[in-house]
């Protein structure tokens, strides 16, 4: 074999191992792009399943070890107990029963040091209340709790100052209750309402779900919205359902008709079959008072003369 040859053989020896090696890094790479996303796709089905169920978590065997005691699990209908002992941002004793008996309240769940999800859920609750037209302490109140037993009243009053400034409506802060409490009282709440969470110790931070819920003024469960941003139509429409009818308008009454509370999306969807019946009626009602108005305008119009004897007279 010439010298050519052997260099030939060694060139081509290279450049199939370089082959190998460019093809088994291509692999690699895409086994790690395509991983995530399959990881992704299994915990996203597995959340759509759990929300058919009515819980805001993947099940505990798809999630990660730090987040398998997280999510919200649904108690509709479920009385909040109103002996459960905390302290007001003002630094008295009260029960939360002092807050029933009156109006709807929104709860929500937080703790005042988080320093990710407490406050967007706090900003996305503050936005959503400003776009609608009841106004807090009025129609409606608002009680957060801190589920961290470590916080204390003032860390509290201070959070409320922030939200009231934002809130920026006059009597709020009547209406606007931040609570703190032992952990007894905390445990209590959270089970009665289905709010899971854990404690981290390595970032001494809470893993935790974000919701509100909406009670009736007696402290029943009566509506679950999910996540930080509240859609003020959902918002409005859960506060007079809660209420009874107590609070809204007619036009409340017929969006109540037309829109249904959906447990597993914890939002309000259109139902077609109302939504054809009421547009039916309407037409109805619209036709019946155009032959109304037809006819009282026939009678009241002047009778037609007979021009063929006008003619004939005048000949």
């Amino acid at each position: 074999m010439s010298v050519k040859q052997v260099e030939g053989v060694i060139l081509s020896g290279a450049v199939l191992q370089a082959k190998r090696r460019i093809s088994r890094v291509l692999r690699l790479e895409v086994q790690y792009r395509i991983l995530p996303a399959i990881l992704l796709l299994t915990t996203t089905t597995a959340f759509g399943q759990a929300m058919t169920k009515g819980i805001l978590s993947p099940p505990s065997n798809v999630r990660p070890p730090h987040l398998q005691n997280v999510g919200i699990d649904q108690h509709l209908d479920a009385q909040v107990p109103p002996d459960l002992a905390f302290t007001d941002d003002s630094g008295h004793a009260v029960k939360l029963g002092d807050y029933f008996g009156h109006k709807p309240l929104i709860l929500n769940l937080v703790y005042y040091n988080c320093t990710m999800l407490c406050g967007e859920a706090l900003s996305g609750l503050t936005g959503a209340m400003k776009m609608v037209k009841f106004n807090l302490g009025d129609e409606f109140d608002v009680v957060t709790v801190s589920f961290n037993p470590q916080e204390t009243p003032a860390i509290a009053a201070a959070k409320k100052q922030d939200y009231l400034k934002r809130y920026g409506r006059p009597g709020a802060a009547a209406g606007w209750h931040f609570l703190t409490g032992p952990a007894e009282s905390i445990n209590a709440l959270t089970k009665a309402v289905g709010f899971q969470y854990q404690y981290d110790p390595k970032s001494t931070q809470y893993a935790h779900a974000t919701a509100i819920m909406v009670l009736t003024p007696q402290g029943r469960i009566s509506r679950y919205f999910y996540g930080v941003d509240y859609p003020p139509k959902d918002l409005r429409m859960g506060l007079v359902e809660a209420s009874q009818g107590k609070i809204g308008n007619a036009v409340d009454q017929v969006l109540l008709y037309c829109y249904h509370y959906d447990p597993a999306t914890g939002k309000y969807g259109a139902i077609v079959n109302n939504i054809l019946k009421l547009g039916a009626g309407l037409t109805i009602l619209m036709l019946g008072g155009l032959l109304f108005i037809l006819f009282r305008l026939e009678k009241a119009a002047p009778p037609r003369r007979d021009w063929r004897a006008v003619k004939a007279g005048q000949q």
